[in-house]
């Protein structure tokens, strides 16, 4: 009898899933499937944003083009909601009435993005992006009125801005937290991107929640929580993710924020795997790009194989291009958590390093992506400051790393 396997959710985690299991089972007769609710080929969720404005129905934004499926005899089913999971059967069922049986199963159904529970969240023009139909819905309002208020002063919220703001809209970020991007960056690094958002034209309003939309049909404003006011003619929010687990809720799966797994991405549940936004181990559900991408190789590698692999926690990178900046975060960038922080300017650049246990365990810097790896390289093989004098100048502390790594 041949070997089924489906995968359920069309992200990156279910491709690069698929990609591991044709590897470890080449032979014709097993099949894969890869069931999907979006009418498209899966794509890269990130480009959503930062390329709002670009042609985002093109091959440019797919994960693999249609040809490498066909090549590894993937099956990619569209438009196909699975409404339910027989972990006794080994089988799932489609909203059109298919059951589809399986031999192992990898859900991957991601996250929702998180609601905004204020009042007037439901009036026309308030849009949020997590999927291309998101996205064209978003732009396809945007024929009227100019002034937008975005909520969430994130990642995914300035990209947002940048996006808008370059189509010429006038922007308004609201974001709760005392800075912007505030799990990625120190005090001072924020502060220079507020000062960067302003000097492109871009309003920051930090310290405020939106404690209401205002509005009889349509938004018209933003109430703030100091009952202050700002017009606006749409608003776009983004203010964190929620892992998507309705589907599982009925099932013998367990779940708390997400679906729980455990380092091999295996669920409770004999034969069912989950990973990406979805997955949950230790207590922690990742939410990033890189992180879903392994897990995902993981999960397709022990649903082929005899020997089973460990999934190891990334070391979290963040990049950040938009508004003529090109920054990055990577690892842990909380000065109570470290020993000893380091920064140093130049040029309008600035880097900061921590460093806990005489290791760097985090990095903050405006020099760009190129120049993140050696950083994400001292920080992956815990690289030693023995010997290097701390009191030095942070490049010269950086050249001794790198010397060290190259030996």
């Amino acid at each position: 009898m041949s070997k089924h396997y489906v995968i359920v959710g069309s992200g990156v985690a279910a491709v690069h899933a698929a990609k591991a299991i044709r590897d470890r089972e080449p032979d014709t007769d097993t099949e894969i499937s890869i069931l999907g609710e979006e009418a498209h080929l899966p794509y890269n969720r990130i480009k959503l944003t930062k390329g709002l404005f670009t042609d985002l129905h093109s091959e440019k934004v797919l994960i693999k083009k249609e040809k490498w499926y066909k090549d590894n005899r993937i099956n990619v089913h569209t438009s196909t909601r699975v409404t339910h999971i027989n972990t006794d059967r080994q089988q799932v069922e489609t909203a059109d009435g298919r059951q589809i049986a399986y031999h192992k199963l990898l859900l991957c159904m991601g996250a929702r993005n998180r609601a905004l529970p204020v009042e007037g969240a439901g009036l026309k023009n308030v849009h949020t992006i997590r999927n291309l139909q998101d996205a064209d819905r978003l732009k396809a309002s945007l024929e009227s009125g100019n002034r937008i208020v975005v909520i969430g002063g994130g990642v995914q919220g300035l990209e947002t801005a940048w996006a808008l703001h370059e189509a010429g809209y006038e922007v308004t970020v609201v974001e709760a937290a005392p800075r912007l991007m505030i799990r990625q960056l120190d005090e001072t690094s924020s502060q220079m991107l507020k000062q960067t958002l302003e000097q492109s034209g871009v309003k920051v309003i930090l310290h405020s929640g939106v404690t209401s939309i205002t509005g009889e049909e349509a938004v018209t404003g933003v109430t703030l929580d100091d009952e202050s006011a700002v017009a606006c003619d749409h608003v776009v929010y983004s203010i964190g993710i929620v892992p998507d687990t309705k589907l599982v809720q009925d099932t013998p799966i367990d779940t708390r924020s997400g679906i729980i797994v455990n380092p091999n991405m295996e669920t409770s549940a004999p034969h069912v795997y989950a990973a990406g936004d979805i997955a949950e181990m230790n207590g922690q559900v990742e939410g990033l790009w890189g992180g879903a991408m392994e897990q995902g190789r993981v999960a397709g590698n022990n649903m082929a194989a005899s020997e089973p692999a460990a999934y190891r926690k990334a070391v979290p990178v963040t990049y950040f291009n938009a508004f003529g900046i090109s920054l990055f975060s990577i690892g842990m960038t909380d000065e109570s958590q470290c020993d000893v922080s380091m920064s140093a300017q130049e040029n309008g650049i600035y880097t900061q390093i921590f460093v806990k246990d005489n290791t760097i365990t985090g990095a903050i810097s405006w020099e760009g992506a190129a120049a993140s790896l050696v950083y994400k390289s001292a920080i992956e093989t815990g690289c030693s400051l023995e010997g290097i004098d701390l009191s030095s100048s942070l490049p010269e502390i950086m050249s001794e790393v790198q010397t060290r790594l190259q030996n």
